[in-house]
């Protein structure tokens, strides 16, 4: 299966906690097709207590048998990437929408779907016309089921073949009147 791998590097903002009881939570809001001279973790800038902070370049993987997702992503009214968290941590880069859908479900994980650059989607729309097959749809055919040669027992059972309960210890059967 063909994938290509794509290096993004990956600015993240922090603001000044609302009340006192709360911390500073470290969200992504950008990503650079154009990696800097900088190591990850560095301080880009600092104004009015919102901290930007770059996380270093992470790796994009694309696989040719997701190019369906993609091509719903780039369709979309904001085509994005979603990067996710974890303790502050790059850990997972994708355009994926299924999949950056998949990682929000984790509490513990901060995931922010960031506007995808002109210049990556440049790259991922090229990537699918070189790798994206159109998959056909067949319908299935209904088969009954019960048929006369299926040796499968019937869904409904007729009432002289139904499961007859032991008797109790009066001797006779629950339900039944005697």
């Amino acid at each position: 299966m063909p994938q290509e791998v794509l290096r993004l590097g990956v600015v993240a903002a922090s603001h000044p906690p609302v009340t006192r009881w709360s911390e500073r939570v470290l969200r992504p809001v950008a990503v650079m097709t154009d990696l800097p001279g900088l190591d990850a973790g560095v301080l880009m800038s600092d104004r009015d207590g919102v901290q930007t902070v770059y996380l270093g370049d992470h790796g994009l993987v694309l696989h040719s048998g997701e190019t369906r997702h993609y091509i719903d992503n780039l369709t979309a009214k904001q085509p994005s990437v979603w990067v996710a968290l974890d303790e502050g941590r790059v850990s997972v880069v994708t355009v994926d929408p299924y999949e950056g859908e998949a990682l929000a479900s984790d509490p513990e994980r901060v995931v922010e779907a960031v506007p995808m650059p002109p210049v990556l989607g440049g790259r991922l729309d090229a990537f699918i016309q070189a790798h994206h097959v159109e998959e056909v749809f067949y319908k299935r055919k209904r088969v009954p089921a019960t048929s006369a040669d299926d040796p499968r027992a019937p869904r409904i059972l007729q009432p002289d073949a139904k499961w007859v309960q032991s008797r109790g210890r009066s001797g006779r059967g629950p339900g039944r009147k005697g």
